[in-house]
Order: C-alpha cells, then sequence, then structure tokens
C-alpha cells in the first residue's frame, strides 16, 4: 500500500468566503495542562454544521485580539462541535484563554490536508506525539477507533517532558484500558509519583508492536522531535512515503496569500499542514528553513 499523497480538503466550509468568519460561541472552556487549554465551540447559526478532515485546522479569531491558526482536536463525527486545543504563547492564544462560556469569537475554515486515515485502511496505524502534538492527531484517534475493524494494530506512542504535562490524560487512560489499541507513555522527566516510562519518545519506537512493512505512521510535536522520530521509524523500516508528519507553523492567513507558512516550494496552509515525509524531506532537515 503507497500513501504518498495525502488526502485533500474535502469539507464544508466554516463559511461561504474563506476570509469571512462564521460566528462561533464558547460552549466551555477546559484546562488541559498548566499552560494548555481546550476551547469547546458552537455555531451561533443553529443550521450550520462544520464538517472537517482529521488533520485540518481552524483559524481563530478573538475580536478585538487577532487571529491564529489551531489545529481542530475533536471528533470528525460531531459537527456541531468544535475542540480546539492550544497552548498560551502569545498575545492572540492569550484573547483566547480569557474568553469565557457564552463569549463569541470568529472561526475561518477549515483549512489545509488531512491524515491519510481512509487511504491506510488494512494497515498498522501508529501515532507518535509530543506534548500539544496530540491534540491535532486526536481526530485522526476517534476516526479510527471508530472504524476499529477496518486497521491492523494501532499504536500510541506519547511523551511528554514531565507527569503534569500530560495532555487529554483521562482519554490516554481509557485508551490503555481497551484491549485493541497499545498504548506507550513515557515523560523526559519524572516525579515521585511517576510508575512509566521515563525518556524521550523516539525510544518506544524500537519495541512498539508493528509490521514494519505493513505500517503507516502518523507523527505530530516539536520539530526536533519529529525529526528523531521520522529518523527512528525509518530506520526501523517503515516506508518514508508512509510517514506523515504536520509542519503547523507561521501560518497567517489560511489560504496561501500572505506567504509566511513557505516551506521550501509549499505553503503550509494550502499544501499541508499534513505532508508525507518524503515530500518535505529536502528541507526538514534544515531548521533555518
Amino acid at each position: 500500500m503507497s500513501t504518498a499523497e495525502t488526502e485533500k480538503q474535502s469539507t464544508v466550509s466554516a463559511s461561504h468566503e474563506p476570509m469571512q468568519p462564521a460566528i462561533c460561541r464558547v460552549k466551555q472552556t477546559r484546562r488541559e495542562t498548566r499552560d494548555t487549554f481546550t476551547l469547546e465551540l458552537e455555531p451561533v447559526d443553529k443550521d450550520l454544521h462544520i464538517r472537517f478532515q482529521p488533520g485540518q485546522f481552524n483559524m481563530l479569531y478573538p475580536f478585538g485580539g487577532g487571529e491564529s491558526a489551531i489545529s481542530i482536536s475533536g471528533n470528525p463525527a460531531e459537527t456541531r462541535k468544535l475542540l480546539h486545543t492550544t497552548r498560551v504563547v502569545g498575545a492572540v492564544t492569550r484573547a483566547l484563554y480569557h474568553l469565557k462560556p457564552g463569549d463569541t469569537m470568529g472561526v475561518r475554515g477549515p483549512f489545509g490536508t488531512a491524515w491519510p486515515v481512509e487511504k491506510s485502511k488494512g494497515n498498522d496505524i501508529v501515532f507518535v506525539a509530543g506534548g500539544i502534538g496530540l491534540a491535532p492527531l486526536r481526530p485522526a484517534i476517534y476516526q479510527v477507533l471508530a472504524n476499529r475493524e477496518q486497521y491492523g494494530k494501532i499504536v500510541l506512542l506519547y511523551g511528554a517532558r514531565s507527569p503534569e504535562d500530560i495532555c487529554y490524560r483521562r482519554e490516554i487512560e481509557k485508551w490503555s484500558s481497551r484491549l485493541d489499541v497499545e498504548v506507550f507513555v513515557t515523560v523526559d522527566r519524572a516525579d515521585a509519583g511517576w510508575r512509566g516510562n521515563v525518556g524521550v519518545v523516539t525510544t518506544m519506537i524500537r519495541r512498539a508492536p508493528f509490521d514494519r512493512l505493513n505500517t503507516v505512521a502518523m507523527v505530530c510535536g516539536p520539530e526536533i522531535m519529529m525529526h528523531f522520530t521520522i529518523l527512528e521509524l525509518v530506520k526501523r523500516g517503515v516506508a518514508e512515503q508512509n510517514v506523515f508528519v504536520s509542519m503547523e507553523r507561521n501560518m497567517k492567513c489560511g489560504v496561501g496569500l500572505c506567504g509566511h507558512c513557505q516551506y521550501g516550494p509549499h505553503f503550509i496552509c494550502k499544501d499541508g499542514p499534513v505532508f508525507s515525509f518524503d515530500r518535505v524531506k529536502p528541507w526538514i532537515e534544515h531548521r533555518e528553513i
């Protein structure tokens, strides 16, 4: 099975014009870790259903606070609910953090390419996430588990800086309790109460149970983590065209007009954010690009 091309966008946009935001209401907010939170949004228009594919992103616009590209982290089957998990890193995400239930904001999207969930049927699936990188992967995990019988082994490798930085802790525990999913969690720095693995997430690839010739890997996290994860997966025997990464960075407009997200010959907002490794190999190893 070759999955050299990622799935292209085939979604119903939040608005008819890509630059015009739909108005959404904050239904609830949830703190995930000390610096990470989740916004649950619903369209103000009761007839509006926002359909997206796992891996796509929205442009979130807290009124008066600017705009930021944030991956959708909810269930693709729930078209009246949008979940976005992000970290407080700047003015826009700080404005998002201070939103309260009942507040309204603008949403543009969904934009971008998707994880190759449909094209990977019949294969083993390996999800590798670092820190908040689990958020863009979560919709793909939902979709795969909803159609569990159509895939081979399902493996999740997740690494966080410390036990208190583990995102979606309850959900990880739920997935770990399943007999048809292999979940491995590790932390860089353990505390006195941690009884799990210690070390970077790449160290778990060597012992993860998957068929290297029949595996599709989906990877998301800090760029340095993705770089070494790719090296380990390829060393293990996974084909480069079957390793997919999410290259989210510097996206400002979402439609390829501003040029902020140019990555080699690609615009990440239009050609990505999900790429197979063989497509971005010449640039992913050069951190200055």
